[in-house]
């Protein structure tokens, strides 16, 4: 083989890994902060702080864009995994923001997502509504828990419906499973609860008939 050959070749695959690693050098610290930024602001919505959560979202759409536009030349890096469970972590917070606020849910072109983090990040959100349903019934409010397990309930749904291989969906499977027992533990704890509601309220009605 020609060594001049060889040479073009050496020089193409430079130019190429080069490519390749500045978009992963712009890309991993963008995608640190976003990942902390979403999980301060899941934090924040559980603590009833809304206008805290919301400036951590608005910081991550930003991040976010940033984030497309240091990978725009490599394919690759926007498959990466570190892309996707940054991605996933944004999308998680957004919908896990907008369940607890009673707002819509923002879709995945709306925050720029690819189909696979958005999935995986609706998934994720089940656990946060069990978590919220939980610190409700702690508080002893039931007001919004059952149509919230209802909203649970619809998102496994949406979950089991995408029948694709785990290399087209990034093992969505193993989320909807997960999901689904949240659920299924969820539904047995606000059973409970509101069960131990029904039979306060009978006690007390019957103290007062007695009194």
């Amino acid at each position: 083989m020609d060594k001049s050959q060889l040479d073009a070749i050496s020089t193409s695959a430079h130019e190429y890994f080069s490519v390749q690693n500045r978009a992963r050098e712009r890309a991993l610290p963008l995608c640190r902060q976003l990942i902390q930024n979403s999980g301060t602001a899941i934090r924040s919505a559980h603590r009833q702080e809304p206008d805290a959560a919301r400036l951590l979202l608005d910081a991550n759409r930003e991040l976010n864009e940033q984030l497309l536009a240091a990978v725009a030349e490599s394919d690759e890096m926007r498959q990466a995994g570190f892309m996707h469970d940054a991605q996933k972590e944004y999308a998680e917070a957004c919908i896990t923001f907008a369940l607890i606020q009673g707002a819509a849910m923002p879709g995945a072109d709306e925050l720029k997502v690819p189909m696979p983090a958005y999935l995986h990040g609706l998934g994720e959100a089940v656990g946060e509504m069990r978590r919220y349903i939980l610190d409700s019934l702690r508080r002893g409010d039931t007001t919004r828990c059952e149509s919230l397990l209802e909203t649970m309930d619809d998102i496994y749904g949406v979950l089991m419906a995408m029948d694709y291989p785990d290399t087209v969906t990034h093992g969505l499977r193993r989320n909807s499973d997960a999901a689904r027992g949240l659920i299924e533990r969820t539904r047995g704890d606000l059973t409970n609860a509101l069960r131990q509601d029904a039979l306060e309220e009978r006690l007390a009605a019957f103290e007062k008939r007695i009194c």
